[in-house]
């Protein structure tokens, strides 16, 4: 375990100026603060902030960086408050300390909900200060070091892939190469077991008969240099298994094909001498066509710059060259940890706001759940860049497979949402044209112009996928409204009852329903709440005005005596009072045909004779019940049938459909929308009506309206 004088030397030996009273204030607090507490390998628990204040002083971070490490779990895992450690080390620690502590005092739904949200807040506190996440992945870099002593293999395999999943594509995204490797293959193992195993077992056997090679490249590469007069350190070494696991897996490159199981680096003074050293190597030795990439002149969204070659080399051997300077080395390895300056307020606004960092915000703005911004995250972190251009000049990174509207969108959301078409080159383009490496690409656009939901069928982006998702609810919640509104209007229209905005407020207020009487016109609009219930609330003497069920208007026949193979079986034993039910599965109404089922436990069950439900009675004959109808003088039982409906996507039509139905005495109970198009709606409506022939009046009576394309009565 450091112990605290060796702390102080460590961070003293790049940073002379460091606050030496404030870091030895941290140490003690946490030391005291986590007290006995014992981690899974039996340590103290303070030996953990520790370590991972160790960790950033290898990449040389200030002192305020240090002091969170020390402090990062006391909020979390000790009787410490945020306050004291406002009061005790300042309001800029006691922000970063907050952003890195996990909040595992929040409960949610599912793992992967509180997974979603945790990150949702950790990236909020990432976007102020950056330093938030070095501290963050300093410390799943030591607990992933430790998994080990975790007993439970279940518990390993989830950290781990948590770590792949989030951590080490942060690390990646913000440069920190090194990092990045060693938490994927400490992850490695737990997640994929058997592939980690198999690899490893065919890597030791590739790499003892490609040993001498290595040596080989590098004393050749070493010899063409001086012969050429530059003065380059070449540097060789073994590629991390997970990231050849991950060739072998996504891009199918066998082991045997793979051209870097070694990775040969070479160092230079400048970007001039880079590209002579490019020049020297392909000079040499074969060049494979296509496998150049310029990352000096096309930096990657992290800041990486280097040139990477495949050459044919010694032994025919495929290698892989990588050439930087040594500022571009120390950047790719350290990242942005590299070049961060705390002292200078220009730089620290400078590094923080990347692009990336600023799409996951507007991500998040957008995402309708914790899960779906996940889901758009991972998209917006994971996938291979390609790099285009807007008519200015300005580089846009886009993921692999990205089309117009992903590059409309990564240039602004507005520029998204009214994208009507592109030019790609200069040539016109669709909008879900793929784009390719060095693109121009020209976004046309129409303040008439709206997303589309189709979009999210093609675009790649998480920002898109996101941006149009925010829109298509926005819309569907509008339609909504709109639609709820004008059910109640006619629901209270014919029960001649006043229709006002401030009764339907005080529904939402009874139901306990955020953002008062819209939500309730969304909810009824949407079929999650009927305008009868509403009407009910509204009106409670309308509770017994009707009963949705009239089993009166039912009787059992007993009079037939059974016959052998007739269906109708005498009732024998039938005691009174019965319950007899109404199936929900194919409503049957005064006019049709229908039979019981005795279902124990609940009484008779009734049926139109074609239901689907009753094939599961076939062997059951004894269950089945002669069943009519008995009309009472009346004649007013009101009964429920459900009809399917394919309704033009036009301003006004529900309220015409509703309103024909309204004329034909019918009254809608319950509206639920199957599927909405550009040009269609499909609906269903659940009916009051008194019989079979009234519902067919009522389906008549719509048929022959413009705006239905088709309607047909529903059994189930």
């Amino acid at each position: 375990m450091i112990r605290q004088f060796e702390l102080i030397d460590m961070v003293k030996a790049y940073d002379p100026d460091l606050d030496e009273m404030l870091l030895n204030r941290a140490y003690v607090f946490s030391m005291k603060a986590h007290g006995m507490q014992k981690r899974a390998s039996g340590d103290p628990y303070f030996s953990h902030p520790l370590e991972v204040a160790g960790i950033l002083t290898g990449m040389q971070l200030d002192c305020d960086t240090i002091v969170t490490a020390l402090l990062h779990d006391t909020i979390e895992d000790t009787v410490a408050t945020y306050e004291q450690i406002e009061e005790l080390f300042g309001l800029e620690i006691a922000k970063m300390v907050d952003g890195v502590t996990k909040l595992s005092e929040l409960e949610y739904t599912s793992e992967t909900s509180k997974q979603a949200e945790n990150f949702r807040k950790f990236l909020l506190a990432m976007s102020n200060d950056i330093r938030v996440l070095l501290v963050k992945l300093a410390d799943r870099l030591h607990n992933m070091r430790t998994l080990h002593y975790i007993k439970k293999p279940e518990k390993r395999a989830r950290i781990s892939r948590e770590t792949l999943d989030i951590y080490a594509p942060l690390a990646e995204r913000i440069g920190m190469q090194e990092l990045m490797n060693e938490l994927e293959d400490l992850a490695f193992p737990h997640v994929y077991p058997e592939a980690h195993e198999s690899i490893m077992k065919r890597l030791d056997y590739l790499y003892s008969n490609t040993e001498n090679v290595r040596d080989e490249v590098i004393r050749e590469l070493e010899k063409i240099f001086a012969d050429n007069f530059l003065d380059a350190e070449v540097v060789g070494r073994r590629k991390q298994p997970y990231s050849i696991w991950k060739k072998i897996t996504f891009r199918n490159v066998s082991l045997e094909n793979q051209a870097d199981l070694f990775a040969f680096r070479v160092i230079v003074d400048d970007v001039a001498e880079c590209y002579k050293a490019l020049g020297v190597i392909h000079n040499t030795w074969q060049a494979v066509p296509g496998l150049l990439k310029d990352y000096i002149s096309m930096p990657k969204p992290n800041g990486y710059q280097s040139i990477h070659t495949v050459v044919i080399g010694p032994q025919r051997k495929r290698i892989e060259v990588q050439i930087r300077s040594t500022e571009m080395d120390i950047i790719a390895e350290k990242g942005v940890a590299a070049h961060w300056r705390y002292k200078n307020e220009s730089s620290k606004k400078d590094n923080v706001h990347y692009r990336w960092l600023q799409d996951l915000l507007e991500i998040l703005e957008h995402a309708a759940d914790p899960e779906e911004f996940l889901e758009h995250t991972k998209i917006a972190m994971y996938q291979n860049q390609v790099f285009c251009f807007t008519p200015k000049g300005e580089l846009i990174n886009l993921p692999a497979g990205s089309t117009v509207v992903d590059f409309a969108y990564a240039v602004h959301t507005n520029v998204g949402d009214t994208c009507v078409g592109g030019k790609v080159n200069g040539e016109p383009a669709q909008l879900n044209r793929i784009l390719a490496n060095g693109d121009q690409v020209e976004i046309l656009r129409s303040k008439a112009q709206i997303p589309h939901q189709n979009w999210a069928d093609f675009v790649v982006t998480g920002k898109a996928k996101a941006a149009i998702r925010r829109y298509t609810r926005q819309q569907k919640k509008k339609e909504h409204i709109t639609q709820g509104e004008e059910i109640l209007k006619l629901s209270f229209e014919q029960e001649e009852r006043d229709y006002t905005k401030k009764a339907i407020t005080a529904v939402a207020k009874k139901l306990n329903l955020k953002g008062g009487s819209a939500t309730v016109f969304e909810k009824v609009g949407s079929g999650e709440l009927s305008d009868r219930a509403v009407l009910e609330i509204v009106f409670p003497s309308l509770k017994n005005k009707q009963d949705t069920i009239s089993t009166s208007a039912i009787v059992v026949d007993k009079s037939r005596p059974h016959k052998a193979g007739d269906n109708q079986l005498p009732i024998k034993g039938l005691t009174s009072g019965l319950d007899v039910h109404i199936s929900k599965c194919c409503h049957p109404i005064p006019g049709d045909r229908i039979v019981g089922i005795v279902a124990e436990g609940k009484g008779i069950m009734v049926h139109t004779i074609d239901c689907e439900a009753l094939e599961v009675y076939t062997d059951t004959p004894e269950d089945w019940l002669d069943l009519s109808w008995q009309y009472p003088e009346n004649k007013s039982s009101i009964h429920i049938a459900r009809v399917n409906i394919t309704l033009k996507h036009v301003s006004g039509a529900l309220a015409s459909v509703l309103l024909l139905i309204a004329k034909d005495q019918g009254n809608v109970t319950n509206v639920k929308f199957i599927e909405r198009s550009i040009d269609i709606f499909r609906i269903e409506l659940d009916l009051e009506v008194r019989d079979a022939k009234h519902l067919t009046d009522v389906i008549t009576a719509l048929q022959a309206s413009k705006y239905i394309n088709s309607i047909e009565r529903a059994y189930t």
